[in-house]
């Protein structure tokens, strides 16, 4: 048989084509059951755990001080003495300030004056009375007689009625001269100084200002829905509140709540609620801001993951479980209470399960992972990943 010469690109190619089909050549590096596997993705994990967890209503709400009072003057003149310091906790009944009491107790000393003529002129005139009784019966003096000393009589028993009301009018402004705390409280800053006359009124003439602060109240709206449950937890018992700082860190408080709006806010759908706190470090203030955790029952006994182990997807909430071998697979769950920390698994994760709390982005059902330790806490330790 004649072989005829190959063009130069022809014999190349045909000698290439030989060498990958030779036995132990550079095919045999390229087979599929020879390819490198995907690394093992590093993932933090903690387990499924039963405990018990607080139901939990939360939002944000204002302190409020359990009763304030503006002192103001009750009657005119100057102000003649101030018994505090600010900032000062006072007492019911203790005095706090005082207007110049001298004119109040000039009038007083008038009226007790008129009080006395009157009486003497009563005294004089019941005299008069009886002896124009007696000659009326032995018709000595006429009916007429008689009738005049009575009414005269009955005319100035009147006028020692008004004398007395007189006094006590007089001494109640005499009494309002002497300024006194109305409740329990704490003194703001004083507004009047001694030596200025102040004025019934003038409704600016505030003294200080004087806020209970112990016990406080705080109050807070939640979304309407939640009402019938709430509803039902206040007639099991009492509901505790916690008033927690700014940040959710800080436990500041914990009282109870007290009662509900009567009435739905329509422009928002949502229904204002006080809770009162004896606040005996008084670390809530009138004024301040706080988060607000609404307690309405503990659910005992539940299975619990981390709340950041929860996943979203297409089809619905998920978890990666670690498995024996070390691969993960994705578990659908169904979730009671999340409350950012701890999320309740009502069906889809088994007590013990080892979920993914961290490094989920690299994963997919069937990968293989590795187990890390969880970040270091501040401040030194291991971070709880449970």
């Amino acid at each position: 048989m004649i072989r005829l010469p190959l063009p130069r690109g022809l014999a190349l190619a045909a000698l290439l084509a030989a060498t990958v089909l030779l036995p132990g050549g550079p095919a045999r590096a390229q087979a599929p059951n020879q390819a490198a596997q995907a690394p093992p993705v590093p993932v933090t994990v903690a387990a499924a755990a039963k405990r018990d967890i607080p139901i939990l209503l939360r939002n944000i709400g204002a302190v409020q001080a359990g009763q304030t009072a503006a002192i103001r003057p009750r009657v005119d003149g100057t102000l003649e003495q101030v018994f505090f310091t600010e900032g000062q906790e006072v007492k019911r009944g203790d005095l706090i300030a005082r207007i110049d009491p001298r004119p109040y107790q000039a009038v007083l000393d008038q009226a007790r004056a008129r009080k006395a003529a009157t009486e003497a002129s009563l005294a004089n005139a019941r005299l008069d009375l009886a002896r124009s009784s007696d000659l009326a019966r032995n018709q000595f003096a006429s009916r007429q007689a008689v009738d005049t000393r009575a009414a005269q009589v009955a005319q100035l028993e009147a006028q020692l009625k008004a004398d007395e009301a007189a006094i006590s009018a007089a001494q109640v402004n005499l009494d309002y001269t002497s300024i006194t705390a109305p409740f329990d409280g704490r003194l703001g800053l004083r507004s009047v100084d001694p030596g200025n006359v102040v004025r019934f009124a003038n409704d600016n003439a505030v003294i200080v200002t004087i806020s209970q602060i112990r016990p406080v109240v705080v109050v807070f709206s939640l979304p309407q829905d939640t009402l019938p449950a709430i509803q039902d937890a206040m007639a099991r018992g009492t509901l505790p509140v916690t008033a927690l700082s700014p940040d959710d860190r800080t436990v500041l408080a914990q009282g109870e709540l007290v009662t509900t709006e009567s009435v739905i806010d329509q422009s928002t759908g949502t229904i204002r609620m006080k809770a009162r706190f004896p606040n005996e470090n008084t670390r809530l203030w009138p004024g301040q801001f706080v988060n607000v955790r609404l307690q309405l029952e503990v659910q005992r006994g539940v299975v619990a993951v981390p709340s950041v182990a929860i996943q979203r997807g297409p089809q619905g909430l998920f978890v990666y479980t670690v498995k024996d071998d070390n691969t993960v697979e994705l578990a659908r769950v169904e979730l009671g209470q999340d409350d950012g920390t701890q999320a309740v698994i009502r069906r889809g994760v088994e007590e013990g399960a080892k979920v993914v709390v961290a490094g989920h982005s690299r994963l997919r059902a069937g990968a293989r992972v590795t187990i890390t330790a969880p970040p270091a806490a501040p401040g030194g330790g291991p971070r709880p990943s449970g």
